[in-house]
Parts: structure tokens; C-alpha cells; sequence
């Protein structure tokens, strides 16, 4: 800024003044500093700018990867947050308490105006101990103390249309691929538990031989996890997949067992990812609604931003089911 004065000929303030508009100043004088500008070719610092104005314009969203479902959500919140004139940047956790403290850290937050946090790893407990200055949104199914913002899926009632719909399809022995029966509320309880409410309403019961958790969401996990229950001989006629990444799994491991799809085994995902509609014979896929999930998400972030100071918001997304080749009969 001081060679861009010394070039017009004018102080350092007056350059600051046309830079930032902030006075008036005469035609002439504010021609000979943008022509100084240009010569020069500086570049206003908008981070140092930012800094000083105590904001950065960017908003963090922390989530354990970006493959798959995380990636379509990270797409649907950039709409909102660049529509607002303020930037999106991804931060990963590998789904590590360590490594989600760490994002929450004052010398990490101070890089944002708020953040997104999709809990993965950090019990109710260890968020309890979380004080943070910067406004912040909890995104997920764990469980958080009351005192945070936090937008989550209606994850038992969705499982549980899913379950309904291949019960009515005529499957009576359904496998829950990916569900646990941990205590608390986690993404892959939840959907046991609308699997289980399925089962139960229908008057089947619940076997837990068909819960089948294992430990690493991805397709290959779910394809040697099915595998397994294909070899033991245990008769099912149906599988309930936690995502639809686990549902590749199934589907690969029911076609190489020979089984068709859907008139031996029905298959349903979660989440609706946009490769659901791809997979041969097409994914039935509980809808995740991601684009009111970021609006809500987003909206409440804005307006804390803004310095809004009402009480916590806690907000349920509802979901439906999205009816495709894998399942028999109507939605």
C-alpha cells in the first residue's frame, strides 16, 4: 500500500480511503491510485482484512471423509453458504475423538465464522467439555448435549419404511446389514431399531442372528459380512442395508452367490446417493433429504453468525423411500 502511495503521490490513508471506499475522494485523486494499482498490480489481503474485521467469511464443515454420502452433503451446504457471500472448507477426522477435538481447538477456530461438525468419533461426555466463541452446528446421530444446535435424520423411521416396504414385497427373514445393537443413539443403532420396529409391527419378531454389525462402513466390509451369512446356511429373503455404500456390498455378494435380485432377496439402501439409480437393478434408497438437511444446518449457522441468541435448535429431517428395481411392489 505504501508503494501504491508513493506511485500516486498521495498518503498511505488516502490510498486505504479509495481501497476500501470508506471517505470521499476527488475523481483525479482516486484515478491516480487505481492507475498506481494497476501498474503495480496489488492485491488487497482480504484474510488480513478479515482479521481485522473480526471475521473470515468461510464456514467449516468437519466430517470424517468426503467419499460418498459426506460428499453429496458437503455439495448441498456449499448452495446455502455461497449464496450468503461466505466460502465452504472441508476439514476430515478420519471419524477420530482426537482429530475432532483438534478442529474445535481455539487456534483451529479462529480460521472460521462457524462450523459445521458431523460428530462422528466424540461421545455426549466429550462434547459436553467443548466451549467454543465461534457459533457451531452438530450434524449426525450421536448424542449431544442439549446446550448445541444439532440437525439429524429421522433414522428408525426411515429403516423402519424400508423394512415395511420388503415386508409387504413378501420377504419374512430380513437381514439388518450394518446394524448393531449398541446403546445410545448412533447412525447404525437407529436404523437397527426402525429395522426391529418393522419386524415387530408385522408380528416376525426379532432374531438377532440377523443383525450383522461389522466394524468399517465401506462395500467391501459389507460384501465378506454377507458373504458370511450366505455361507452359514441362515435363510433370509431379504436385506436391510444401514447406507447405500453397504448395499453395493450386498448386492455384490448376492450376485456372486448366485441370488437374484429382487426375486430371491430384496435390497434396500439409505441415504439415496446419486449412484442408487445406476446400480443394476436400482437401488430402493430411503431419500436422506440432504438439501433441507443443509438448509436447516445452514440457516441456523447464519443466524448465529449474525449474533442471534435463542435457545438451542434441535431438528428431526424426515426422509422417504425411494422405490426402485432391488424391491418388489409399489412404494
Amino acid at each position: 500500500m505504501a508503494d501504491v502511495a508513493r506511485a500516486a503521490g498521495v498518503s498511505v490513508m488516502t490510498v486505504s480511503n479509495v481501497l476500501n471506499d470508506r471517505l470521499p475522494v476527488g475523481e483525479p485523486t482516486r484515478a491516480r491510485v487505481m492507475a498506481a494499482v494497476d501498474e503495480l498490480g496489488y492485491q488487497v489481503n482480504l484474510t488480513a482484512r478479515h482479521l481485522r474485521a473480526g471475521r473470515t467469511d468461510t464456514i467449516a464443515f468437519i466430517a470424517p471423509s468426503f467419499h460418498d454420502y459426506f460428499g453429496e452433503v458437503a455439495d448441498r451446504l456449499a448452495l446455502p453458504i455461497e449464496a450468503e457471500g461466505r466460502h465452504l472448507v472441508l476439514a476430515r477426522t478420519a471419524a477420530s475423538p482426537e482429530e475432532e477435538m483438534e478442529a474445535l481447538s481455539a487456534a483451529r477456530l479462529h480460521l472460521y465464522d462457524g462450523v459445521l461438525l458431523s460428530v462422528a468419533g466424540l461421545d455426549s461426555d466429550r462434547l459436553e467439555r467443548v466451549r467454543t466463541a465461534k457459533p457451531l452446528v452438530l450434524l449426525g446421530e450421536r448424542d449431544a448435549p442439549e446446550r448445541f444446535d444439532h440437525v439429524r435424520l429421522a433414522n428408525e423411521e426411515g429403516a423402519r419404511l424400508a423394512t415395511a416396504h420388503m415386508i409387504d414385497g413378501g420377504s419374512r427373514r430380513i437381514v439388518a446389514l450394518g446394524g448393531t445393537i449398541d446403546p445410545g443413539h448412533t447412525m447404525s443403532s437407529d436404523r437397527r431399531l426402525g429395522w426391529e420396529r418393522a419386524m415387530t409391527d408385522a408380528g416376525l419378531g426379532v432374531d438377532p442372528r440377523y443383525v450383522v454389525p461389522f466394524p468399517v462402513y465401506s462395500s467391501a466390509a459389507a460384501r465378506d459380512a454377507l458373504l458370511a451369512v450366505i455361507d452359514s446356511g441362515l435363510p433370509f429373503d431379504g436385506v436391510f442395508s444401514t447406507t447405500d455404500v453397504v448395499a453395493l456390498g450386498a448386492i455384490s455378494a448376492l450376485s456372486e452367490r448366485g441370488l437374484r435380485i429382487p426375486e430371491d432377496v430384496q435390497v434396500t439402501g439409505f441415504d439415496n446417493l446419486e449412484m442408487a439409480q445406476f446400480v443394476p437393478p436400482g437401488l430402493t434408497s430411503v431419500d436422506a433429504n440432504h438439501e433441507e438437511l443443509a438448509e436447516k444446518a445452514v440457516g441456523i449457522l447464519h443466524r448465529r453468525i449474525a449474533g442471534w441468541d435463542g435457545p438451542a435448535e434441535h431438528v428431526v429431517i424426515p426422509v422417504r423411500l425411494v422405490v426402485r428395481g432391488s424391491t418388489r411392489g409399489q412404494a
